[in-house]
């Protein structure tokens, strides 16, 4: 085992949430621990300062590029909150919760590093905000879609319900995840509203729900940049598809480590 001076440091940005009247900067645990674990690597909260209600939002912030210097990777995680319509160029007023400071941050930091060749993980919000960040668009709320399933978790459920397997995904034959797993299949759990309509820019589509609906792409012309749209995270001790897609994602910025620091 590596020690954690050798680990890649991974950004993760975070929600923007109100907790008792107070403005909070936070991320789910369970992704904390996929990526010290799963991944072996340093997880790094990025906070979403660039679209602040406080005094003076814009004085002193960081910019997309200054956030990545000394990060090897980043993890853009899943979230309560779905992606401004606006975003992705579309007019009608959507289906909140939305978060205008992780919009503000996520989309330039993806495009940052996208272009810098820096390894990504998006996952489900994340692989949302990297198809945006390509150019793509979303369905606003998938199960209105003519022929869509609905992806939408019961969120009277316990936890460990929500998180269950929901559906199959069919792989795409040569693609990343029927390389990276060796199979053609494999099921996976289901917690969105919003989802793919118009795959971004040199985006792959890699993996498909029964009803069409994109689960997973990918940007082949750069090292690692890979969205899925459920929540590899859940778990991942027990999923051997989520273990070979952290191991992957860590692997990738360990290789960007070193060619940054040659």
């Amino acid at each position: 085992m590596a020690t954690n001076k050798h680990r890649p440091r991974i950004g993760i940005p975070v929600d923007v949430r109100t907790v008792d009247d107070e403005t909070m900067h936070a991320v789910g645990e369970k992704y904390l621990v996929a990526v010290a674990r799963g991944a072996a690597a340093i997880p790094l909260l990025l906070p979403a300062l660039g679209g602040t209600t406080e005094p003076e939002p814009q004085a002193g912030m960081a910019g997309a590029a200054d956030l990545l210097t000394g990060l090897d990777g980043l993890l853009l995680t899943g979230s309560p909150s779905n992606i401004a319509p606006a975003c992705y160029g579309e007019t009608g007023a959507g289906v909140g919760p939305f978060d205008p400071q992780r919009d503000c941050m996520t989309l330039p930091l993806l495009r940052a590093a996208i272009a810098q060749d820096m390894p990504v993980l998006a996952v489900c919000r994340g692989f949302q905000e990297l198809n945006v960040a390509c150019g793509g668009t979303l369905f606003t709320a998938v199960h209105e879609q003519p022929g869509y399933m609905d992806h939408r978790e019961d969120e009277d459920a316990p936890r460990t319900q929500r998180y269950a397997s929901a559906h199959a995904v069919h792989l795409t034959a040569g693609g990343f995840l029927a390389d990276l797993t060796g199979k053609d299949e494999f099921r996976v759990n289901s917690l969105h509203g919003q989802g793919i309509a118009h795959l971004g820019e040199g985006l792959v589509a890699d993996a498909v729900a029964p009803d069409g609906l994109i689960e997973a792409a990918y940007l082949p012309a750069r090292r690692f940049i890979v969205g899925v749209q459920w929540h590899p995270e859940w778990q991942f001790e027990q999923n051997p598809v989520s273990q070979s897609l952290f191991a992957a994602f860590a692997a990738a910025a360990r290789a960007y480590r070193d060619s940054s620091a040659g």
